[in-house]
């Protein structure tokens, strides 16, 4: 058979081969509560134990520092574990971000500042990267997915959830999670679903939406099936429990029976896991290099010179609680001279006043003096 064209046909298969060989890079973040099961979801997410306390490769301190108070300030952990996956000769090398301990302080006022300063900083180490002579060897870091674990309350979002998902929708893919879905029943939590997507969208939130539009109608469907799913109920388990019909699969036995994992009458962690995995990390990955990076370079090329540093926000918030400071003192400054001006004019009143008197004395006693030289003036002219 004689072939047909000139073989640009061919390119995708070229393609194919170029990405096989070189594999990709993938950064997850995970965010929430403490005790919401961050670490058990990323282990059962890639079937192995990727979060381990031993297997942590750096831990990047920040510090989240409250404009009310110096008290405030506080060091957060956030921890960052890299990993290498094979699967049928192809290679991801996995990122994983975790930040514990986070909403966990009484006042928890600006407590997602390391967070967002960690996305944005990611940004700004590859432009910075990207603006050397030689980009041999750049280590891209930029978050690809960021899942924010709600805690199964079946009320609605904290503002502090609000807040947060605010400022991590407009810098990176935000999905959102409900942990432990295995202590909701099936009414209360598609209730609590909806309370959830009802104030995403009044707050208007930014979370992740895969493309809908296909030429395929079976992935139509399934991207629509998965977005309807949205906030993701999952169940993080790594034991296998055995289920009263006889089967071995990764979940969770109770008394009452057994919470799977991969059951999607029990919870979304298989349409997740196609979610970042099997159908949408090029389309997460793509998403950050073309709008969250893009724009982010975009801000920061209108405000700033070519080959300029980036201010620390740490820099910023110095200068700011110094000025506060300065301004603090010159407050009092000012409170206390014009407290020592009012004594001084209250002084200056009382002895104006005791002048004023003492001269009204004296006037009286000239008077009186006066008085009596007429008489003896008078007295004297009679003789």
């Amino acid at each position: 058979m004689v072939p047909t064209g000139i073989g640009v046909a061919h390119l995708p298969n070229q393609r194919h081969k170029i990405v096989a060989k070189r594999g990709a890079n993938f950064t997850l973040m995970v965010c929430g509560e403490s005790g919401c099961g961050k670490t058990t979801f990323v282990n059962t997410l890639f079937t192995t134990t990727i979060k381990d306390p031993r297997k942590v490769e750096h831990r990047h301190k920040t510090t989240s520092t409250s404009s009310r108070s110096s008290s405030n300030d506080r060091t957060v952990e956030i921890e960052i574990t890299q990993a290498e996956l094979e699967e049928s000769m192809f290679k991801v090398k996995l990122t994983v971000i975790d930040t514990p301990g986070f909403g966990d302080y009484v006042n928890n006022y600006d407590s997602w500042s390391p967070i967002v300063d960690f996305v944005d900083d990611q940004h700004e180490s590859y432009m910075r990267q990207e603006q050397q002579p030689s980009r041999n060897g750049i280590i891209d870091r930029r978050v690809h997915a960021c899942l924010y674990f709600i805690r199964p309350t079946g009320h609605s979002l904290k503002p502090l959830d609000i807040e947060v998902m605010k400022r991590l929708g407009s810098r990176v893919n935000l999905i959102p999670v409900i942990a432990k879905a295995d202590t909701l029943t099936p009414k209360d939590l598609a209730a609590f679903k909806q309370k959830i997507m009802d104030v995403i969208k009044a707050q208007d939130i930014r979370v992740y939406s895969c493309p809908i539009d296909s030429d395929d109608e079976g992935t139509t469907q399934c991207n629509r099936d998965i977005m309807a799913a949205m906030p993701f109920s999952v169940i993080g388990s790594t034991q296998i429990v055995r289920t009263p019909d006889g089967r071995d699969v990764p979940g969770r036995a109770y008394s009452w029976g057994v919470a799977e994992v991969e059951n999607e009458q029990h919870c979304d962690f298989k349409k997740l896991r196609n979610l970042i995995i099997r159908s949408h990390m090029l389309d997460l990955i793509s998403t950050t290099e073309e709008t969250h990076y893009e724009s982010y370079r975009q801000q920061q090329m209108a405000v700033r010179k070519f080959g300029e540093p980036k201010q620390a926000k740490g820099e910023n918030r110095k200068h700011r609680d110094k000025e506060d400071l300065l301004r603090k003192n010159f407050t009092e400054q000012v409170k206390q001279e014009e407290t020592r001006f009012r004594k001084w004019e209250q002084q200056l009143m009382a002895e104006r006043d005791r002048l004023n008197k003492d001269l009204e004395e004296q006037h009286a006693a000239i008077k009186a003096l006066e008085g009596e030289l007429d008489s003896v003036y008078r007295g004297a002219m009679r003789r």
